[in-house]
């Protein structure tokens, strides 16, 4: 059965923070940040820092629509939305 996408959404492709995201899954930030740097979860990305061990993540509002059906009404555009929180 294929997803239908209501037609009246904004999608700005703004960058969903990860405590955003595991607010509305219930799941812990963890959690998302581990799926992510897997790729286990495919709403988003985690790019690795270079030299380092931190990872910044984006997660396009629209993709986390598409894959989970969550969709924020009241949430802003960002101005950089390449990056993420670590």
């Amino acid at each position: 059965m294929e997803k239908t996408l209501n037609q009246n959404l904004n999608f700005t492709g703004r960058n969903v923070p990860v405590a955003e995201v595991a607010k509305a899954t219930g799941k812990s930030a963890q959690y998302i940040r581990a799926g992510l740097q897997q790729g286990i979860l495919k709403f988003g990305y985690a790019l690795k820092v270079n030299n380092s061990s931190r990872f910044d993540y984006y997660i396009p509002d629209y993709l986390l629509y598409q894959y989970t059906g969550y969709y924020n009404p009241d949430a802003k555009p960002q101005l950089d939305m390449a990056v993420g929180e670590v």
